[in-house]
């Protein structure tokens, strides 16, 4: 008796943890497996209508790029011990600014919200969702075209 009981125990156990590793597979991908590509395109479209030199204030490229962006990635990057890093005119290039992109969401949106995703390239991390709703709606309709 004492041995199905532990044969019992086990097999319950194995599966809770089958059950677990599904669950939290479930809600989240990695930023491999998500598609950032229709998101970013339709901020590229909504910041620069395409243009990788437009430039407004201190916002640069098809992105509009702020210093302080390009200098958080640089940080991420020093963070995860890499030895890359961005230059200002980085920002001219649409590969690197959406390398930029991409390296923001890893770090700060791991979840791929892509609501999160919008707001934070409009309004930073500590954004206003009544400041960022505009901006919002213009990237959501942009990538419904």
């Amino acid at each position: 008796m004492e041995n199905k009981k532990r044969v019992f125990f086990f097999c319950m156990m194995l599966l809770c943890i089958n059950c677990i590793s599904v669950f939290a597979k479930k809600g989240t991908q990695t930023l491999r497996e998500f598609n950032w590509e229709p998101i970013i395109a339709a901020i590229i479209a909504v910041e620069s209508n395409g243009n990788p030199n437009a430039r407004s204030g201190k916002s640069v490229g098809a992105m509009q790029i702020t210093p302080i962006l390009v200098a958080e990635c640089n940080r991420i990057l020093e963070k995860r011990k890499s030895k890359k890093r961005y230059t200002l005119s980085d920002r001219l290039s649409v590969s690197k600014s959406k390398e930029m992109f991409l390296l923001f969401q890893s770090f700060y949106n791991p979840h791929n919200n892509v609501e999160l995703a919008i707001r934070s390239w409009n309004g930073g991390m500590n954004y206003s969702v009544k400041g960022t709703q505009r901006y919002l709606q213009k990237v959501m309709k942009a990538m419904k075209k």
